[in-house]
């Protein structure tokens, strides 16, 4: 991947359930927050040996939403959910390559 396909131009909140990352490359990035929260690879959610799901999908309530969103470096966000988590972290090629799988239509 080039710096311009995993460099967010912007990030926002488009709607109620939806945030957009407008990438360098002229590509947007439509995620809906509850799928991107359950894609969620921090080690309370990922087993970091076996790569198994720690997080139950049932236990995220459907309303969840960004509390916060902040940028980490310059690499990644970090999102405070409304669910009360906080520490995952999404870099900014994650983001890229979940675009195909988790992204809006």
């Amino acid at each position: 991947m080039t710096d311009a396909e995993t460099t967010p131009q912007r990030i926002a909140q488009d709607g109620p359930r939806t945030l957009l990352v407008a990438w360098t490359d002229g590509h947007e990035s439509r995620f809906d927050v509850r799928v991107l929260r359950l894609a969620c690879g921090c080690a309370q959610c990922v087993d970091e040996w076996t790569g198994e799901n720690r997080l139950d999908p049932a236990s995220v309530p459907d309303d969840v939403h960004p509390l916060k969103v902040e940028s980490v470096g310059r690499y990644a966000l970090q999102i405070e959910w409304s669910d009360g988590h906080a520490s995952g972290i999404y870099p900014f090629r994650r983001l890229r390559e979940l675009d195909a799988h988790l992204a809006a239509p």
